[in-house]
């Protein structure tokens, strides 16, 4: 075969590929997103391990974003990356800190001297989005990194990695339900393509390269890399608070200056769930309330405070923290809530024992009052009643009756004032049926006269009538000194 020497340099440095690169193999679709990557599997006959690899862009003839016949390690030019495993026969081109520009037709290509070369096209497509590019966290604190992806995507494998160490995010169906490797947890919310990376007890040397891989198809994946920056901050770790189950506690966390323009959160950790509940506020020296928080951002300050009301043993670990544009989160405080004893039990037993004392009292009150009696009659002796005269109530009237109720002569009617000396004897006037006549009453033991105790009231009469069960009465006046 001869060659034209008027061909441009370009084309004999590369041996006839401009001429015979028509020996495609397959054709791939390929997604990004920009400032995210790809990877992409381009496969080759095992015959052809030795031979140069290269991936170039373009329609005939295409330009080379790289080329190199080194084997097994990986082989960098600019965002360009290239590993070539002759043991699979399959060599890797990865694309990073992709650009919408970088939308269009590309080659993986092995270079094979004197035949056609073999290769696959590829078609790229960069799709605006927002890229992860740096996230802080806090020495001590927690963080939650968030990773969006497209619906289409939600059955593909995931990937978290560090370097080359990398773990898979386990699908586990279930959409509150966290899937834990040591220090690191993953959430993915199928529905809203979302992905929630959590590292818990940050570290400084947790610092690094981060990257999400998504693998679409047995052809390529699509990643996210980020840089983690974890740094050390005066903010209290960890503050312990005292409440009353059913009751309410306040707060109060700081957080650094940096993030004094981003959102502050306060969130509940249930379990495995890293924030079940969450209240946030994104306006200084405002008061934002949701469900039993409120709180109050002072961006001067650099002071997060709030309360949290009905307080109970499930909702005992909060964490105050600050949120990113991209909606990754960092908790920097540890809120933790000892319950001290229950505000609405103590009320209840309160409660209760006003209940018992009023049943007790109105007990006591019934026992007192004669049952069955109305207001104007005794039903025998030693009996309670309360006796009413023009709405007035005179209270605990204990009367002692005659031995012999038929004989009238035996119905004694009194007024006394017991001596205050019990030697001297003190005279009653007694009126009987048939006349009066005086007694001398020496002991206590001596009356028969009913005991009187009650409150005058100002428009009350002086006196009161009592009427025995028989079938006569007789009336008594009641004298009373005025306290």
């Amino acid at each position: 075969m001869t060659f034209d020497m008027n061909l441009p340099s370009v084309c004999i440095s590369v041996v006839l590929r401009c001429w015979f690169v028509v020996g495609v193999v397959n054709s791939i679709e390929v997604t990004g997103y920009s400032g995210g990557g790809v990877e992409i599997s381009c496969k080759y006959d095992k015959r052809y391990k030795g031979n140069e690899k290269y991936f170039c862009k373009g329609k005939w003839p295409c330009t080379d974003q790289i080329m190199t016949n080194e084997k097994n390690e990986w082989v960098n030019s600019g965002r360009f990356s290239l590993y070539d495993d002759t043991s699979s026969a399959v060599f890797t081109v990865t694309i990073r800190d992709l650009r919408e520009e970088d939308s269009g037709m590309y080659y993986c290509a092995v270079d094979i001297p004197s035949e056609i070369d073999s290769s696959t096209e590829v078609n790229l497509k960069v799709i605006t989005d927002q890229p992860i590019r740096t996230v802080r966290g806090y020495s001590g604190g927690n963080i939650i990194i968030n990773f969006k992806y497209e619906k289409k995507h939600k059955n593909h494998e995931k990937y978290i990695c560090r370097s080359r160490e990398c773990f898979p995010v386990i699908n586990t169906n279930r959409a509150s339900e966290w899937t834990h490797d040591r220090r690191f947890s993953v959430h993915e919310g199928r529905s809203a393509g979302l992905l929630r990376v959590f590292i818990r007890e940050l570290k400084e040397n947790d610092s690094g390269e981060y990257k999400i891989t998504v693998k679409a198809s047995e052809d390529y994946s699509f990643f996210s890399e980020f840089s983690l920056n974890i740094e050390k901050d005066d903010c209290v770790k960890s503050i312990s608070l005292s409440a009353a189950a059913g009751g309410s506690v306040n707060i109060s966390c700081k957080y650094p200056q940096s993030h004094s323009s981003d959102v502050k959160f306060l969130c509940w950790r249930s379990g495995a769930d890293l924030c079940a509940e969450e209240t946030s506020v994104n306006e200084s020296r405002r008061w934002r309330r949701k469900g039993k928080i409120r709180l109050y951002d002072d961006r001067e300050e650099r002071l997060l405070t709030g309360s949290i009301s009905h307080v109970t043993e499930q909702h005992s670990e909060y964490w105050c923290g600050v949120q990113s544009d991209g909606g990754h989160k960092s908790f920097i405080t540890r809120v933790l809530i000892n319950l001290t004893g229950s505000s609405l039990i103590v009320s209840l037993v309160l409660l209760l024992v006003l209940i018992i004392a009023g049943l007790s009292l109105l007990f006591l009150c019934k026992k007192r009052q004669s049952p069955g009696a109305d207001s104007s009659s005794h039903t025998g002796p030693g009996k309670h009643e309360v006796v009413s005269y023009t709405g007035c109530d005179y209270e605990e009237i204990k009367a002692q009756l005659p031995t012999n109720p038929s004989d009238s002569s035996d119905v004694l009617y009194a007024s006394a004032q017991l001596p205050t000396n019990p030697s001297d004897c003190v005279y009653a006037t007694v009126q009987k049926a048939a006349g009066d006549s005086q007694c001398c009453i020496s002991s206590a033991e001596d009356l028969n006269y009913a005991v009187v105790n009650f409150h005058k009231q100002s428009d009350c009469p002086a006196s009161v009538s009592v009427r025995n069960n028989q079938d006569y009465s007789e009336y008594a006046s009641v004298n009373h000194l005025s306290a």
